[in-house]
């Protein structure tokens, strides 16, 4: 895999992983702050776009470490993995926080067309221009590439809410719409962390000594604000139960219909026998009112046609592209193919679960049944995830022996789960 550039196939992810699993240990652990620049981060596992998408699964991944190392040695690597159900779990139990999230920053994006000093203020982080040279460099390594390192984003995320004084929505819309990892969850809770609002009162401040020394002095920025309170907000988020979702497909014919929210569907569990048909359909346009990379939507798309090939060949099933996420093309395709379900991939908060929501109001009007599988690690990690990480953190060793990720399995050519 070139660092510069992540291939949108299932098979490139899990090269990355066999190349990074020596790594994952005492390594990662040692190295895993230091930001080394575009196309130097082998140091850190880059698998976030695969992950993000599916085409590798935690699971996976999980298994793949414990085959080579020890649990106590590769406890930061392993909690990392988990810091992404995570956040995922958390926004499934607080789903105001992204419906929240969606209404201000279209209020927001509305305001800049008529506030000048919040216009001049938001070209000038979006275009690099703003003269903090570090901040300048990762604008252009996350339109280059779609990526920046972990520690790099955090450092981004403060530079935006507390030295240049923008809105953190916008600065969330900004990376949400540019990586190539762009998660609902992990993007929007991370901003929240930065800005002190994900642990009311605990905030993140770059500070220059740290960030001159975990870039192994490429920067030695200026003007920083180091000092500055948390921000607050007035709405509150209260808990929601989990939506009561299938671990296990129903009997009977069906169609399985795959979104960019999870292109790994040989490990849903579901018999080739039962599968009449496939269909795929991206919507990674649906993250923002304002136009999504080409980069972005290029490996979006091409990481579709990957699963939809490893689809055709699993299932021996007729496959297809759907022209939108919506009730119609799916119910046309469904009835089509004369099959009354159509099975799918869990939805986590986000554009995709929205759509699913809509889609399958309107085939239950026309007689057919949308249902979404939600996977055995989803449905383990979740529960836990409503309050602070370290209660998700301290069931580890619980969730590993639950979900049999201690057997380990080494890395040779593909897995599956």
């Amino acid at each position: 895999m070139s660092l510069r550039g992540f291939s949108p196939s299932r098979t490139a992810g899990l090269d990355r992983l066999a190349q990074f699993l020596p790594l994952a240990g005492r390594a990662y652990a040692a190295s895993r702050n230091e930001d080394r620049g575009a196309g130097h981060h082998e140091h850190v596992s880059c698998l976030s776009p695969w992950l993000r998408h599916r085409q590798v699964t935690e699971t996976e991944v999980l298994r793949a470490v414990l085959s080579l190392h020890a649990p106590s040695t590769a406890q930061k690597f392993i909690q990392e993995v988990f810091w992404r159900g995570y956040f995922k779990g958390y926004l499934e139990a607080r789903p105001t926080i992204w419906s929240d999230w969606r209404r201000v920053v279209n209020q927001q994006l509305t305001e800049i067309g008529r506030d000048e000093a919040l216009a001049s203020a938001y070209r000038r982080a979006v275009g690099a221009y703003t003269g903090i040279e570090c901040f300048d460099t990762w604008v252009q390594e996350l339109k280059g590439t779609g990526y920046l390192h972990n520690h790099a984003r955090m450092w981004f995320a403060s530079i935006w809410i507390f030295t240049l004084g923008l809105p953190w929505q916008l600065g969330a819309e900004f990376t949400y719409r540019h990586f190539l990892d762009g998660d609902p969850a992990s993007n929007t809770l991370s901003w929240r962390w930065v800005a002190g609002l994900h642990t009311t009162g605990k905030h993140y401040l770059a500070r220059a000594h740290n960030i001159a020394q975990y870039s192994n002095g490429r920067f030695a920025p200026e003007g920083l604000v180091e000092t500055a309170p948390p921000l607050t907000e007035r709405a509150s988020h209260p808990l929601s139960a989990l939506p009561n979702l299938l671990s296990s497909p129903p009997a009977g014919k069906l169609t399985l219909l795959v979104t960019d929210e999870d292109l790994h569907p040989e490990s849903l569990g579901l018999d080739p026998l039962q599968v009449v048909g496939v269909a795929g359909v991206t919507s990674v346009t649906a993250r923002s009112v304002l136009p999504v990379p080409r980069l972005v939507q290029a490996y979006a798309e091409r990481s579709m046609e990957d699963a939809l090939g490893r689809a055709a060949i699993h299932f021996s099933a007729p496959v297809e592209r759907l022209p939108r996420l919506d009730g119609d093309s799916i119910a046309e395709w469904a009835e089509r193919l004369q099959v009354k379900t159509v099975v799918t991939a869990c939805a986590p908060v986000g554009p995709v679960q929205e759509q699913l929501a809509d889609a399958g109001d309107w085939l239950g009007l026309r007689g057919l049944k949308l249902v979404q599988l939600r996977r055995p690690y989803d449905a383990a990690v979740w529960p836990h995830a409503t309050r602070g990480f370290s209660e998700l953190r301290d069931r580890i060793p619980e969730l590993m022996d639950q979900l049999d990720l201690r057997s380990g399995r080494p890395v040779q050519g593909r897995l599956d789960i």
